[in-house]
This record gives structure tokens, C-alpha cells and sequence, in this order.
């Protein structure tokens, strides 16, 4: 099972950090580059352990998947439970610990590609589409957290 994983340290505390990497809608979308669109399913309004949330990615590919783990402001994790039909299986996790600077935030996914006759050469070129998105994506989120439109819409959704 290929992994693939990249990570970046940014500016602000690991509260703030996990507040930004759970934003919705068009806050997301200003550091987020990998989606097109994404919500929650199931009238929840809030990411938590067994939420389900519906998201397109840019080129189109669309994807159902859950929340496995939520642990604010530490860690969260996400497995597909539908997707493009070349993965058989997907799931992601993200970290975020103190270090001096600000935070580091590990993330990191595994996956499976079908049909199995196939996987070999589709895994090794997924390992290399799969991992420049995700370091994309980071340098995206390493973004949205020193821009101050990101960071006054997570302040502004924290409760007193």
C-alpha cells in the first residue's frame, strides 16, 4: 500500500492551524487548491468523528468520505468510502504539533489502486500524482494560514 506524505511548518499555534485545515466553503477554497467544492452530508454543519463529507476535487474526481478520527487540535483522519473508480481504498491523516516556530503539520495518506492487474504501474504513478497534490495542498494551507482574511474567519468562528 503506497503512502505518501509531506509536511511544512507554519506561524501560528496548533488550535489555529487545525481551525484553518477544517474551513469550509469559500475560505477553504482561497487556500485550498486540491478542491473544486466540498460539504458536509447528512445535514451535519460540523467535522466530527463519523461526519460524512462529499468533495470535488479540481479536475473533477469526486469522492465520499468519513471521518475515522477528530481530535481537535492534534489530529484528524478520513477514509474513503466512495471515489474515482481507480482507488480500492484511500484514507488520509493529518497532524499538527507544537514546535517553536508555530506548528508542524504532518500530512499524510495511503491507498490502493484497482483493478489489481493494474495496480503496480497505477500505484507507483499514483505515489507521484498523489504526492505533489499533496505537497501542493500543504503549501496552499501553509498559505492560508499566514493570510489574515483565513485567520480572522477561523477567530471570528471560535466561540468565547
Amino acid at each position: 500500500m503506497p503512502v505518501v506524505s509531506a509536511e511544512t511548518v507554519v506561524p501560528v499555534d496548533p488550535a489555529t492551524a487545525f481551525a484553518i485545515s477544517q474551513t469550509t466553503g469559500a475560505i477553504r477554497r482561497r487556500w485550498d487548491p486540491f478542491i473544486s467544492e466540498q460539504h458536509f452530508l447528512d445535514e451535519a454543519d460540523a467535522a466530527a468523528k463519523g461526519v460524512r463529507t462529499f468533495t470535488r476535487q479540481r479536475f473533477g474526481f469526486a469522492m465520499v468520505s468519513s471521518y475515522v478520527s477528530y481530535a481537535p487540535p492534534t489530529n484528524v483522519g478520513m477514509v474513503m468510502e466512495s471515489g474515482p473508480w481507480f482507488f480500492e481504498k484511500l484514507g488520509g491523516g493529518w497532524r499538527f504539533t507544537a514546535v517553536p516556530e508555530g506548528t508542524r503539520a504532518v500530512w499524510k495518506y495511503n491507498f490502493t489502486c484497482r483493478p489489481a492487474w493494474l495496480a503496480p504501474i497505477a500505484e507507483w504513478i499514483g505515489a507521484r500524482v498523489l504526492g505533489f497534490e499533496i505537497r501542493r495542498r500543504l503549501a496552499g494551507f501553509a498559505r492560508g494560514c499566514g493570510d489574515p482574511v483565513v485567520r480572522d474567519a477561523v477567530r471570528a468562528a471560535r466561540p468565547d
